[in-house]
């Protein structure tokens, strides 16, 4: 029963996982066209699809949290029985979790984006005086 729970948990974990690189994925392409150019842009879209599904199954597949149907964390103490209820809440806890630590990723990725577009706007925008100073000398 334990290994079809990890299995179901991962399951569920991947399935949040591909969902959620489908949801983003144009929006994340745009952001790396606009940054990088599109030379880099497939090939970081690609790592960010990786890093995207890596980080939604470890954090959405906890299995410490899932030892305790294996064995008792006290001696003389019986392993919790794994009841519809309870596969219910694992299951529940495996996407949100994915979810959160999906979240967390990308949030990470769009405030260091927003910082670079920021960067670039800015050395452009400078470039651009300078340029027209030049022309106006």
């Amino acid at each position: 029963m334990f290994l079809l729970l990890l299995i179901s948990s991962t399951l569920v974990a991947l399935g949040a996982a591909l969902l959620t690189v489908r949801f983003f994925d144009a929006a994340i392409l745009r952001i790396l066209h606009t940054i990088l150019g599109a030379e880099l842009a497939s090939a970081w879209q690609r790592y960010l699809r990786f890093a995207i599904v890596v980080v939604g199954v470890s954090g959405g597949v906890r299995p410490l949290d899932l030892e305790k149907y294996i064995a008792p964390n006290r001696p003389g103490a019986t392993a919790p029985e794994l009841s519809l209820e309870r596969w219910t809440l694992e299951l529940y806890r495996s996407l949100i979790d994915s979810l959160q630590s999906i979240a967390w990723m990308l949030l990470l990725f769009f405030i260091g984006a927003m910082i670079a577009y920021v960067l670039l706007r800015t050395v452009a925008r400078r470039r651009s005086q300078v340029a027209t100073l030049d022309d106006e000398a």
